[in-house]
């Protein structure tokens, strides 16, 4: 059971900067992850008065508050109409719809897991944090940083004209992921995300013109990435089922193996 001997909802991200600075205090999110583990802290801060739980759609760009719900990400019609419903798709197998009501993106892009169909479907994109202190930093840099006390205010999609198709392999419909893949394509590369193998996910990039068909990037692009075992699955596992969502996600983005 999570624990805290003070409650603090922060006025400002300064006051939650500060107060984050402390090891014995931590901040809430969504509060849906951290209720499960056994941690006594001092303070338990919430950011929930600051402004970050809306998603703006720019000309350019799609600017999501670290507040923000899954479920606000699941069904909002810009993000989907833009990029296929693959946010849809990538958060429908997160519990159910009264979980996705709590968890929040921050928690799933700060926490960095392994485990995050957030984390790799944004993974594919044209995607960047800001950080309160660490400023704008491309998400595919952002994963392999060493985690400290700075607080994620938004998430930022760039539009760029990506086609993007999600997947996912489970053992049951709400565990959490064998494998995760998400792909996308502009004119000119594909932009493979792989996550759950089990690790953080890791994206890797293909000319387009170097690639002769759906069956061939998922060839390149699964051997790419390291995967490792567990109760889910062996290494060998993950990485035949990383090679048959690849190339359905392409198929998807393409209509067809061309």
């Amino acid at each position: 059971m999570f624990r805290a001997k003070e409650f603090v909802k922060a006025a400002s991200l300064e006051e939650a900067y500060t107060l984050n600075q402390k090891r014995s205090n931590i901040v809430l999110g969504g509060f849906a992850w951290l209720k499960m583990g056994d941690r006594n802290k001092q303070a338990a801060i919430d950011l929930s008065g600051l402004g970050l739980d809306t998603i703006e759609e720019k000309e350019e760009e799609f600017s999501i508050g670290a507040m923000c719900t899954l479920r606000m990400l699941e069904t909002h019609t810009g993000l989907n109409q833009a990029y296929g419903d693959i946010f849809k798709e990538c958060t429908r197998h997160i519990v159910g719809v009264q979980f996705r009501n709590c968890a929040t993106v921050g928690g799933s892009i700060f926490g960095r897991f392994g485990f995050s169909d957030i984390l790799t479907c944004m993974m594919a994109l044209d995607t960047y944090v800001e950080l309160y202190k660490g400023g704008i930093i491309p998400l595919k840099d952002f994963v392999n940083m060493p985690k400290d006390s700075d607080i994620l205010v938004r998430v930022v999609i760039k539009k760029d004209g990506r086609r993007a198709a999600y997947l996912s392999e489970r053992q049951t419909k709400t565990d959490f992921p064998v494998i995760a893949c998400c792909v996308a394509k502009d004119h000119e590369r594909w932009y493979v995300a792989v996550g759950a193998r089990p690790y953080r996910a890791v994206q890797v990039t293909f000319p387009a013109d170097e690639t002769k068909s759906s069956k061939d990037l998922a060839e390149k692009a699964s051997s790419e990435f390291t995967y490792g075992s567990n109760l889910r699955g062996s290494a060998e596992y993950r990485e035949h089922l990383a090679k048959v969502c690849i190339r359905r996600c392409a198929c998807k983005i393409t209509g067809g193996e061309a």
